[in-house]
């Protein structure tokens, strides 16, 4: 295979190992150190009382229903005050890694599944399995949501309490369905129909828009294991994801391109990808509820948001969506009061409120009941499907410390040969799991 054109090689994992080792030599080093705040600091449970500093991993855009739930909690523990930092998600992670070897770590922190695995290898974050099972979240958290945290961490511990989860949600034109007299695009064959019968290009009309730019991997794969009904992304040490069921599926996916969806979709992120759908005459797109806003103002009603298809027997297989979480930092000097806040923003009131801010799901299964969800259709669908367990999740490896490079810029320009005809479905996906393989091999000799 070191012929293949399109396989980055060991250079760069070999390369991206050395780092990591690099990481984990400081934080050993960090140990001895009696700083605050910093790699390797083990903390101290605390008194209970004082002041705990809180980052938001998405500051400004919920920094006011964070500063709510703040107000909240220090009006029913009057002993502890939050110090609030809003951190943009886009640097949020660059800040962890400079507090990490140069201290000023946070007590506690916002942290998604997709960068979790970073500060679970560096013993950055202290497991809170135990204290959610002796206090009063036990039996309240999302069990699928639990489980892709878990997956995240390595698969033993839980290293954050699950706050709320974005779901793949699919899109629909109901005016555009009625006047074809389509049903809902509910399992697979019926949304292949629909994506044909909806399409008249030469009137630019389309059935689907598929995203072939930035994103496009977790998409490409909900598509193949959603129709395949492959339900582990690891068979023992190798992954599935260039099983025959899924190749299979992703050719007749990928085939969808320029025959019922436009050609701009070969460079669409997700921005272009929902103006465009949002703006145009196409039946279908496959997003998740975060575009609700979006729908909802330029479509006025003309629209509704399904969880993804299932198999004509009615299985329901998706990929996880990145769950988003509070980590408990392990230099803490206060953990008792940095858990009492975790606890309490987890809580029905205060993880409601937050969720019913952000159109999300949930992670309090208490929260699922409340009206804003019941209100909020493709929101209550989606929790329905997640907290019912009428979805089997394949959990995408976040912990592998090469994931992203490899799910972004290893493959997306390779998916994008596949759409255009330059590259066989066979041989993206033997590529993707070429490289998978490897990572994981690296992992397990590095635990």
């Amino acid at each position: 295979m070191s012929s293949n054109p399109f396989r980055t090689g060991r250079g760069r994992r070999g390369a991206g190992a050395l780092a990591l080792a690099t990481v984990l030599a400081l934080t050993a080093a960090a140990c001895g150190d009696d700083g605050s705040g910093k790699a390797g600091d083990k903390g101290e449970e605390g008194s209970g009382k004082g002041e705990i500093t809180f980052w938001d991993n998405n500051g400004g855009v919920r920094t006011d229903i964070w500063k709510e739930i703040i107000a909240d909690f220090e009006k029913a523990n009057p002993d502890i005050k939050v110090k609030y930092v809003g951190i943009p998600s886009e640097s949020v992670q660059s800040k962890y890694d400079t507090a990490l070897q140069g201290g000023g770590l946070p007590d506690v922190g916002g942290m998604g599944t997709a960068m979790l695995a970073s500060y679970v290898a560096q013993d950055a974050l202290e497991p809170v399995g135990d204290r959610i099972d002796k206090g009063a979240l036990k039996g309240k958290l999302s069990p699928t949501m639990v489980d892709s945290v878990r997956a995240a961490g390595g698969g033993d511990e839980l290293y954050t309490v699950p706050t709320s989860a974005n779901n793949g949600t699919l899109w629909y034109r109901t005016d555009l369905f009625e006047a074809a007299g389509l049903e809902e695009p509910s399992t697979w064959p019926k949304f292949y129909e629909a994506a044909e019968k909806l399409t008249d290009a030469d009137k630019n009309k389309f059935g689907y828009t598929i995203r072939g730019g930035e994103g496009s991997i977790a998409q490409a794969l909900d598509a193949s294991y959603g129709q395949s009904g492959i339900t582990e992304f690891w068979n023992g040490d190798k992954t599935t994801v260039n099983d025959p069921k899924n190749v299979a599926a992703l050719e007749k996916y990928a085939a969808l391109y320029k025959k019922t969806t436009p050609s701009a979709d070969v460079n669409n992120d997700f921005k272009k990808m929902v103006a465009q759908w949002d703006s145009g005459q196409i039946g279908m797109l496959s997003h998740n509820l975060g575009s609700y806003q979006d729908h909802l103002k330029a479509l006025d009603g003309k629209f509704r948001g399904i969880p993804a298809p299932t198999m004509e027997d009615g299985t329901r297989v998706q990929v996880s969506n990145p769950v988003d979480g509070l980590g408990l930092f392990k230099s803490s000097k206060n953990k008792e009061a940095a858990w009492k806040f975790m606890e309490f923003a987890a809580s029905h009131e205060s993880n409601s409120k937050w969720n019913e801010s952000a159109g999300a799901i949930p992670a309090n299964t208490e929260a699922a009941g409340d009206d804003w969800i019941q209100k909020a259709e493709a929101t209550k669908l989606a929790a329905e499907v997640l907290n019912k367990g009428e979805v089997k999740v394949v959990q995408l490896p976040y912990y592998l410390p090469d994931w992203n490079s490899i799910s972004k810029a290893d493959n997306e320009p390779n998916f994008q040969k596949v759409l255009l005809g330059k590259m066989s479905a066979k041989e993206f996906l033997d590529t993707l799991a070429e490289q998978l393989n490897e990572a994981q091999a690296e992992w397990k000799q590095q635990q």
